[in-house]
Parts: structure tokens; sequence; C-alpha cells
């Protein structure tokens, strides 16, 4: 597989090698060595979860508190998405900006993202089928949501996404800098911390 590193630091873009013949095709969608290396350290896999959605369903932008925070590891099993990870963390350099990958069954990709960075997707097609590996088990009191129509933020729908679907609670969530104001982001600096300690429990 290839792994690039995308324009917000700490996310991956992640496409397969995939070998096709008469009967289908094989692939590795997931080595945890090969992403060790690239990030740094291991995803330490606590729980793995399935979305379906519409064409047009927005979801997103999410993110976790740190520690633990909860990095993600997502590729799509049928359909099409644009996924879109977003720097959240108050004074990264590269603060408020985006990167998007299109998920879909013809590449296969996948995208990861580390603990501390907003995740959001659009659905391009009916029932696109997204699956996340996660290194935390779901915590309500830990998670947040920044709306994703934020024109701060500025994500970019692709035209093919249709009439836009999102949920009363994504609608409602606060602005990049609601959430920043009321402390709700995390940091640059505490991401950074924390990702040096899981360097550290693996000697990378």
């Amino acid at each position: 597989m290839q792994i690039r590193e995308l324009s917000v630091p700490d996310s991956f873009e992640i496409t397969p090698i995939q070998r096709a013949d008469d009967r289908g095709v094989f692939l590795e969608w997931y080595r945890f060595d090969k992403l060790e290396e690239a990030a740094g350290h291991p995803l330490n896999l606590r729980q793995a979860n399935t979305s379906v959605s519409k064409k047009g369903v927005v979801r997103g932008i999410h993110f976790a508190d740190i520690p633990p925070g909860q990095a993600k590891y997502v590729t799509v099993t049928h359909g099409a998405v644009i996924d879109y990870v977003i720097d959240i963390r108050v004074g990264s350099p590269t603060f408020g900006k985006w990167d998007s990958v299109r998920l879909d069954t013809v590449d296969r990709k996948a995208i990861y993202l580390a603990e501390g960075l907003g995740h959001a997707f659009v659905a391009l097609t009916d029932d696109a089928t997204v699956s996340y590996l996660v290194s935390d088990t779901y915590n309500a009191s830990a998670e947040h949501g920044i709306n994703p129509l934020d024109p701060e933020v500025g994500l970019v729908f692709p035209p093919e996404a249709g009439e836009l679907l999102l949920s009363p609670k994504d609608v409602e969530a606060p602005t990049l800098a609601e959430a920043r104001d009321a402390g709700l982001l995390p940091t640059w600096d505490g991401a950074r911390t924390y990702y040096e300690s899981l360097n550290a429990k693996t000697g990378s």
C-alpha cells in the first residue's frame, strides 16, 4: 500500500494495492505495521463502527477530548463519500484548515486521522457504507461537534452530493470560533504531548 500524509499534519491517505483476477479483487485495506511506520505509533484498536448514509448526508464535524481522543481509520465498503479531516487543534500551524479524500469502491482508499482532529464526510451515493476502526470506545461525555456548514471552516461539498442532509445535532453544533471560545477544542501542544506519549509506549 501507499501512504501519503495530507496537508493537515497527522492525517494520511492510504491507497491499497488491488489484485484482480477473474474471481474478483483482493486487497489489504489495513496494515498495522505500515500505519505505525507513517504515524510513529500503532493504532490501538478498541472499536469498529459502520454507518450507512443516503446521498447528500453530511456527518460531522466530530471530535473527542484528548486524552485519550479517538484516532480513526476510515474506508468505504459500498458507494462513495468525500471524507474530510479538519485541523481543530488550537495553536496548530494549520488550525482551521482541512483536506479531503474521495473514498469509494474503485480505488478503495482509506484515511487515517490522529486524535484531536475533526472528522466529517458527505455521501455521494445512496447506501454509502463507511467503516471505521477507532482507538477508543464511544464516550458521549467526551464527544463534541462543530457545524460542518461553518463558513470559517469552509468545507467544499461537490455538486454530485446533491441536497445536503444534516442531523439536528450537527446543525445545532457550534462554529469553530464558538467552540474555541468555549474551550472545547484540543490544543496543538496537548495533542503533540499525547502523540509523544504513544510513541514512547512503543519505543518509536
